[in-house]
């Protein structure tokens, strides 16, 4: 398999269950922010003040079922903010969103190489976009960093990467008009979580990633069984994403993705199921640990 089409993949490894979770929002991507003299209260935030959920990441092919091959590990919190003016009000702390992905298991064995990835984000917490996101991605002996910043009143975004291990090289720097509201592949995730999820709805979200941004439809199906996680049974909904094709996330070969969500008011992923031509990835909640409840569930 050639090493770009390979790329896109684990990458849609690392981003399956943000791009998959955020699209079946109620709130649309082309809604431009409104002038108003009163900031809005913050959304509710079933993730702050502190947050991590780990998964795992399972490949089936033919004979091969069910191998493990990754982890997903992503973490909230609340960052303090930053020191006021005299007689000025301290603008609101940005939340700080991480996701780390890792190959373990058969992976290496199964496609040559391993990886692993990182990504951290800033995002304004009341409007919830995102600021400025940072991500190091690691492919066998090939290093990518990067950094990309939101300017959203200014309707661009820059996104800039580098190659740590060939410093004499110019960065790459990508400059993009923005249309609204953008959201990164960390914060989509937790967007979504803020808002209220509607069975039967179609929605398109505008997501950055690496100085592009995509409109992916996504519609959202209502469950009738409640599904078998480490929450216990829990009724959810299913999200089925438009992640593959012609100006979308990853344009090469022909997939599928869903996700499942629990219904309850803190929105949580258990599951998510990514089918391509080289197989399918079954993406499960392994344990959820909270500020205010150390360990939900943990098998």
């Amino acid at each position: 398999m050639p090493r770009r089409i390979l790329s896109k993949i684990t990458t849609a490894t690392a981003t399956a269950l943000i791009f998959a979770v955020v699209l079946s929002s109620v709130v649309r991507a082309t809604d431009t922010p409104k002038e108003r003299t009163q900031p809005r209260p913050a959304p509710a935030m079933p993730f702050v003040p502190s947050e991590e959920l780990v998964y795992e990441g399972e490949f089936t092919k033919m004979l091969l079922r069910g191998i493990n091959i990754a982890e997903l590990r992503f973490t909230a919190q609340r960052t303090a903010p930053a020191a006021a003016a005299e007689g000025q009000e301290a603008a609101p702390a940005p939340l700080l969103l991480t996701t780390d992905v890792t190959s373990k298991g058969f992976f290496p064995k199964l496609f040559g190489m391993s990886f692993k990835f990182h990504a951290e984000s800033q995002v304004e917490p009341n409007d919830f976009y995102a600021l400025r996101t940072s991500k190091r991605d690691e492919q066998g002996k090939r290093v990518r960093t990067s950094e990309t910043v939101f300017d959203q009143q200014g309707r661009k975004v820059e996104y800039t990467e580098r190659d740590p291990n060939n410093e004499a090289q110019a960065p790459r720097v990508i400059t993009a008009v923005l249309d609204g509201p953008t959201q990164d592949i960390v914060s989509a995730l937790y967007f979504m979580r803020t808002q209220p999820l509607t069975p039967g709805q179609n929605f398109s979200i505008l997501v950055s990633d690496s100085g592009r941004t995509f409109q992916v439809p996504a519609k959202v199906v209502a469950e009738k069984k409640k599904l078998k996680s480490v929450l216990g049974k829990v009724e959810v909904v299913r999200v089925d994403v438009e992640l593959f094709g012609p100006g979308r996330p990853v344009e090469e070969g022909k997939g599928k993705m869903s996700i499942w969500v629990t219904s309850d008011d803190r929105h949580v992923p258990v599951r998510a199921r990514l089918s391509h031509d080289i197989g399918t990835l079954d993406i499960n909640l392994k344990s959820i640990q909270r500020q205010d409840a150390p360990q939900l569930a943990q098998r």
